[in-house]
């Protein structure tokens, strides 16, 4: 069914959803896996103009990205890490092409309302712009009743 699953991360919690769901599914569809974070801190959105090297923050991103591709070829999937800056939304949906995905399955806070109005939802985002069907995964909510 699917042979290439887009997977943005964002380092919180809601990765865990998306991991532990893309994980079965990926196993079920001997699908290789490609990770993605964009970085959209300030230094990450003018790394180029500005003439900076690499930031703390793109560094961390890097680090994280490596742990998670690492734990997941070590359970036996075929796994690429992407690192990549700028609007998140874009980012994703031009990676889903240009790295020739069949799916993006992303996680989501379940912000509602007055939350997504003030954060904006990139998942939302990615629905619009992406030619590429998305999979959205909730967090589950934690033990203190958050999201």
């Amino acid at each position: 069914m699917y042979q290439r699953i887009l997977v943005p991360l964002e380092n919180s919690a809601t990765d865990e959803a998306i991991v532990e769901h893309v994980s079965a599914l990926a196993r079920n569809c001997r699908a290789s896996l490609v990770l993605i974070h964009v970085a959209d801190g300030f230094a990450a959105r003018n790394l180029a103009q500005l003439k900076l090297r690499e930031s703390e923050e793109i560094k961390k991103d890097r680090d994280y990205l490596d742990t998670v591709a690492a734990r997941l070829t070590a359970l036996g999937f075929t796994v690429e890490a992407v690192l990549a800056s700028g609007d998140p939304a874009t980012e994703i949906s031009a990676a889903a092409e240009r790295e020739s995905c069949d799916l993006i399955a992303m996680g989501t806070h379940g912000h509602r309302w007055l939350k997504d109005l003030l954060f904006g939802s990139v998942a939302s985002e990615v629905r619009h712009k992406s030619f590429v069907p998305v999979l959205l995964v909730r967090q589950r909510p934690s033990p203190a009743g958050g999201t």
